[in-house]
Formats: C-alpha cells, structure tokens, sequence
C-alpha cells in the first residue's frame, strides 16, 4: 500500500480505505478463483494497483466520463481506476464468468457504485465509450477490431476520445503492423521501479462512427 500513497499521496480517506481492502480481498478470491497469478498476488500494489493507476498520469477522467475496460480479468484497470475517479463510470467485461464474479463480489465489499460488471465478449458490447482501457489481453491488430464503433464523438476530456492500452515490451513491430497512430507514454517516466522499465501504455484516438 506504501507504494500507492508514495505516487498518490493526495487520496482521501475514503479512497485510502477502499485501496487498504484490496490486498485481503485479492487474497481471499485468488485462492477461490485464480484471477491474478500466484507469484503476483504479494505484488499486488506495484503490479497490478498501480499498474492500474498510472492510466492517470496520461488523463484525469472528468466527472461523468465512460470507460470500457475489456479482458478486465479480476478488475484491472478498472477497479483501481474507480476508486479513483468515483464520478466516472466504468464498464468492466470478461469472457470468463468466473473473473466477473470476482470483479462484482470486489465491487460490492468496496461500495463501488460506478462499476457495471458483465460476461460477455469485447465485440458483443453495444455501447458507446469515451475511453477503452485494457491491458494487454491480446496483440494491438486484433484489439483494434475488437472495439469498432465504441468510442463516442461528444468530447468532455481533455485528451481526445480513444483508447489507453497498457503494455509492455518493444511495441515497434506490432505498432507497425497494427497501422495504428499511436502515441506510446513509457511508465518509467513516471514510476521508478524495476518492474515499469518495459512497461508503457499505447494511446490512439479511435475513428468514430
């Protein structure tokens, strides 16, 4: 937890709170359901919370904003990210039942009330989002295909609608091959420690429809 206020020392009480939880809750589903892998649960705050939390160093999601975060597996980044932007509404699917049951039994230990949970797949999903978040769930060409017609024309942020894809390693080809225009913020211009060298998220402004 040290390593969340040390980024984000300005929480207030109630989101220090709600942070606090997440270890015994990821404990205690992670041994019901495999949701974070076993070597990471001890990890939880660098790995996978503050993972989660660097989306915010690129935008501050302004007050009724709606995000999609896809493969969201047992919450990330979506959990972390509410708790942060309680005025933003998040989205949170899986194709795997098991993970959303998790993301929901999270969710309401929390009291998070701008969270929807569903199983189902990304293409399934109907509505229209300001932003997509993900991380890393598969490679940039097929997550592309995944979310046409999502992202929503009406601007409120001050970054332009788009997606915020957390990923690691070199991006060069895949970018490439993608035929995306991408803008990459590396996260170890943001965070000191050895695990966010590789790591960066990949922002590109998807066309609307």
């Amino acid at each position: 937890m040290e390593i969340i206020l040390k980024y984000f020392p300005d929480l207030t009480p109630d989101q220090i709170d709600k942070f606090r939880k997440l270890r015994e809750l990821y404990s205690y589903w992670n041994s019901q359901i495999n949701v974070v892998s076993r070597k990471d649960i001890d990890e939880l705050y660098e790995r996978h919370v503050l993972h989660s939390l660097a989306i915010s160093e690129v935008i501050k999601f302004s007050p009724g904003s709606e995000i999609l975060d896809i493969g969201t597996g047992g919450g990330f980044p979506g959990i972390p990210l509410a708790i942060l932007f309680p005025e933003s509404n998040f989205h949170l699917v899986d194709s795997i039942g098991k993970k959303i049951k998790v993301v929901n039994e999270v969710s309401q230990s929390l009291g998070l009330r701008n969270i929807q949970a569903e199983h189902i797949r990304a293409e399934q999903v109907k509505n229209k989002f300001d932003f997509i978040v993900s991380r890393a769930v598969t490679n940039l060409s097929s997550f592309k295909n995944w979310i046409k017609g999502k992202i929503k024309k009406e601007q409120i942020n001050s970054l332009k609608n788009g997606v915020l894809y957390l990923k690691g390693g070199d991006l060069t080809q895949e970018i490439k091959e993608s035929g995306l225009n991408c803008q990459l913020f590396p996260l170890n211009e943001y965070y000191s420690e050895d695990f966010f060298e590789t790591k960066s998220i990949v922002y590109w402004k998807q066309k609307t429809k």
